[in-house]
Order: C-alpha cells, then sequence, then structure tokens
C-alpha cells in the first residue's frame, strides 16, 4: 500500500538524490521533458550518439527509452542501452509510441521488454503488446498501474495533458526518476503518475488553454510540496 505520506517522501528522494536519467526519444519531445525533469529535480541526458551512449546510460541512474523516433540506428543505440542498464541493474521504463500502429514497433517493443522493466503507455499502445510480464502503466482519464495482482488507479490529472505534445514521454521519465530512488517499481510509477497529475491539476488552474498549460505545468512541478500531494491525490488500491 501507498498513499500521500510515501509519495511525499519520495518526491523528497528524487530532489535531494537528484537522478541522472537517461532519455532515448524523439526530438519533439525532448525539451518538454528535459524541463520537465529539471522542475521535478531530476538530471536529463538526451544524446542517442551510438559512440556516447555507453558513457551516459554508465552515469544514468535510470533509462527511458521512448519510440517515438525508430530510425534503424536508433533502433541499435536502443539495444545496447537496455543491455548496458540490464547489467548495471538500472531501472528502465518502455514507452512503445504508436506499436499499436506499426508492426515494427511493437515487435521491437516486445524485443526489449523484461519482467523487472515498467512499459507506458496508453489503452491502444498496451493492448498491441498483448499479455507481457512487466509493471504496466495504462494511461488515460485513468491510469491503471498493475503488476499481477498488485493495482493501482490514480486519477489525478487534467485535459490539457493529451493536448500537449510531450507529457506522456515525460510520464514515463518521471516514471523513471521515481524508480531510481524508489525500490519497488510498481510504488515508483504510481508515485510518478500522481504527481505529474496533481502539477497538471494545480497548472491548469494558472492557464487559459493548452499553450499557457506547458509552462504552468513545469512550474507547478516545481512548485509541488507535501501539502498538495495530500490535499489532492485521488488513489484506489486494486
Amino acid at each position: 500500500m501507498i498513499g500521500a505520506v510515501e509519495i511525499g517522501a519520495a518526491l523528497a528522494r528524487v530532489r535531494k538524490q537528484r537522478p541522472r536519467v537517461h532519455c532515448l526519444m524523439n526530438t519533439v519531445a525532448q525539451k518538454l521533458v528535459a524541463d520537465g525533469l529539471s522542475a521535478l529535480g531530476a538530471i536529463p541526458s538526451m544524446t542517442s550518439s551510438a559512440e556516447e551512449i555507453a558513457a551516459f546510460v554508465g552515469r544514468a541512474d535510470a533509462l527511458l527509452v521512448n519510440l517515438g523516433t525508430m530510425q534503424e540506428e536508433q533502433q541499435r543505440v536502443i539495444e545496447t542501452a537496455v543491455r548496458l542498464a540490464g547489467e548495471r541493474a538500472r531501472p528502465v521504463v518502455i514507452d512503445p509510441v504508436f506499436c499499436d500502429v506499426s508492426p515494427l514497433r511493437r515487435d521491437f517493443a516486445l524485443k526489449l521488454i523484461t519482467p523487472a522493466m515498467v512499459v507506458r503507455g496508453n489503452a491502444g499502445e498496451i493492448g498491441a503488446l498483448g499479455a507481457i510480464d512487466a509493471i504496466i502503466v495504462e494511461t488515460g482519464r485513468i491510469d491503471h498501474i498493475r503488476h499481477g495482482d498488485r493495482r493501482y488507479e490514480v486519477a489525478n490529472g487534467h485535459h490539457y495533458l493529451p493536448l500537449v505534445s510531450g507529457t506522456g514521454c515525460l510520464s514515463g521519465a518521471m516514471i523513471a526518476a521515481f524508480a531510481a530512488v524508489e525500490q519497488d517499481a510498481l510504488h515508483a510509477a504510481m508515485a510518478a503518475q500522481a504527481v505529474l497529475g496533481i502539477a497538471a491539476e494545480a497548472a491548469s488552474k494558472n492557464g487559459t488553454g493548452p499553450g499557457t498549460f506547458a509552462p504552468a505545468l513545469l512550474d507547478a512541478l516545481h512548485a509541488l510540496d507535501n501539502g498538495a500531494v495530500t490535499e489532492r491525490l485521488r488513489v484506489a488500491h486494486g
């Protein structure tokens, strides 16, 4: 069981330990994800260079693999990064973007996924992967987080989130950051989704639409405290 106290403690550990999250992802979302991780208190890195990936993953505390850009060289870099993260027992989050559209992406994601990983996607993407042995974060109006018989539902969030490119990618990066400081990856995923959702609710009060929401979300992530988590948290335990 995890509640507001545990989520607040995990957030405090992220801010104190400042985990480095290496993100392999599409260029469209890089800036929002980098800014979001920094506002949260983590340290982002983004290179997808084959010559540098070993050095960056070697210093990372967690790895996010986002399949938003699926070029042949990127696939080789991803495979190297996942292997190195596994050898160092670093948390890995897989975001199988559009795997429900592209069989290539689906098959590549299935090739990467192991039971220790967190897989984050929308209902279509998670459904396209079939029955997989991993920690599942299925995002939507309510986020469903599960692993075997352990289940959480996070109802925090706002309808502006899917209208801003990169917020789903930020979700995956935040899960990686929390997994770097939380031993239980399921709890880390739940905490990350709750923090993002609560920050989104706060940000919506300071914006007039998706254009003003994005910078307000960064401000809200930076300002979020235990009081807001306790007041706003809406979680059900499965």
